[in-house]
């Protein structure tokens, strides 16, 4: 009765939410639910741990899920799946209720949840999901995670002898996490025309071995620290993957795993780890390569990683980003680094306003490497931010930048960055900062437009 309950609640909560703002009511039915009966999820009957997947990981998580609800959508199958990425347990609950009938029974052939790394656990112990992707385990929010060592024991902790693991063969952190499970399913990418390596000089960072914390090697990198690699000291490294990205071209977007040749509409490394991871789970699930590939055909994003705002008299192109995160930093980089046209890079790192206290830690920026960007043509580089402004200008001059290009804006003051953008002649203009930011310059620039 106690279920029943929480059932109608949460669902009538969902509807009164969607009534009056729709699309808002991704976590709080959930909370509801759980209330009232604190092991809601578990009292759903027909859900079956064996066709229940979790995909989980610093990096790529939201778009692996996406494009494997599209392949299992394509194929004929009801998914019920967190697409709006509310990750945690409310966020879940909820994409469980839409799912759900009136009479407690699931509405669906798979679960596909994309899983908070440090809630995976809670989750877990409701819903035991007998297929976990991981994604790679990475520097990520170090205010909420601390190291990734703590990540990795949350992670392994749900991990045992009846579960099938799909693990990322070239993520050191994510590869050892697979020696955990009853079967481990690797995927990984070839190098390509886009891999790039790092200078070994005093400014260069690898990664610890997380089997006996020595220094990792990379071959190469596909992405900041995902790449073919060994440990020199254990031999611990890159075996040979199940699932391999092969003959990769960006400017065709197409791949090779075995013998079948797929397209993919997003051409950057980091979307063809989320294809491969894809096709992982999916082919082990028994969709056959027909049907993923028509799937990769007809697959599209919702939003984009790229924004445009008019400001300065210029147009503004920003890369959506975490500001905790050298992988994404990188990628980030690295696009800007393959326009070879004459610009203006601005960089606006910043304190982080999570939860007090709040904190300036730029350790991520000496994760990246900033030489090939510093090399393709930038006219001017600005850097601004009410706090690490210098140490964001010191990290370019560094790796070489010309500091009479380099203008430092001790200010987040949209006014200020503004007319300091307006001054440049160039008009390609790239901005790397956090999110929060981004969209109050945007508000600025849509209410000052000239």
């Amino acid at each position: 009765m106690r279920f029943i309950l929480a059932l109608y609640i949460a669902k009538l909560t969902s509807w009164g939410i969607n009534l009056v703002a729709g699309g808002r009511g991704t976590n709080l039915p959930g909370k509801v639910a759980l209330k009232i009966d604190p092991d809601f999820i578990s009292h759903i009957r027909g859900l079956d741990p064996a066709k229940t997947i979790f995909v989980t990981g610093t990096n790529g998580k939201s778009t692996t899920t996406n494009i494997m609800a599209h392949v299992f959508r394509r194929t004929g199958f009801r998914v019920a799946v967190n697409l709006e990425g509310a990750n945690l347990i409310g966020g879940v609950i909820v994409s469980l209720l839409k799912n759900t009938g009136l009479n407690g029974r699931l509405k669906a052939d798979i679960v596909l949840m994309e899983t908070d790394e440090r809630f995976l656990p809670i989750i877990h112990r409701q819903l035991p999901a007998r297929h976990l992707c991981v994604t790679n385990v990475q520097k990520d929010q170090v205010q909420r995670n601390g190291e990734p060592e703590i990540i990795m024991r949350k992670i392994a902790s749900v991990i045992d002898e009846n579960m099938t693991v799909y693990v990322n063969g070239d993520e050191p952190n994510a590869l050892s996490l697979g020696r955990l499970a009853g079967r481990c399913v690797r995927y990984g990418v070839d190098m390509n025309s886009a891999s790039f390596d790092k200078l070994d000089d005093f400014f260069s960072v690898t990664m610890p071995c997380p089997v006996c914390h020595e220094p990792i090697t990379f071959a190469a990198y596909n992405i900041d620290n995902i790449g073919p690699f060994r440990c020199p000291y254990c031999g611990f490294g890159t075996e040979q993957n199940d699932y391999q990205a092969m003959d990769i071209d960006f400017e065709e977007k197409s791949f090779r795993v075995g013998e079948a040749v797929y397209g993919f509409k997003y051409s950057t490394p980091y979307f063809l780890y989320c294809y491969v991871a894809a096709l992982a789970v999916a082919g082990e699930l028994g969709i056959e390569e027909e049907n993923i590939s028509r799937a990769f055909d007809s697959f599209a994003l919702q939003g984009g990683r790229m924004e445009t705002i008019r400001a300065g008299g210029k147009d503004i192109n920003y890369i959506r980003m975490k500001q905790e995160n050298p992988e994404t930093v990188q990628s980030a980089l690295n696009v800007i680094a393959d326009d070879p046209e004459e610009k203006v890079f601005m960089l606006g790192l910043d304190e982080l306003v999570d939860f007090d206290p709040h904190y300036t830690n730029t350790f991520y920026t000496f994760d990246c490497d900033f030489r090939r960007l510093i090399g393709s043509n930038i006219s001017k580089c600005i850097c601004f931010s009410g706090t690490v402004a210098y140490d964001a200008a010191l990290r370019m001059l560094y790796d070489g930048f010309d500091p009479k290009k380099l203008v430092v804006l001790p200010t987040n003051d949209d006014a200020a960055i503004v007319e300091e953008l307006r001054k440049c002649q160039c008009s390609k203009v790239y901005l790397i900062t956090w999110l929060h930011k981004f969209e109050a310059l945007a508000e600025y620039a849509k209410a000052n437009a000239r």
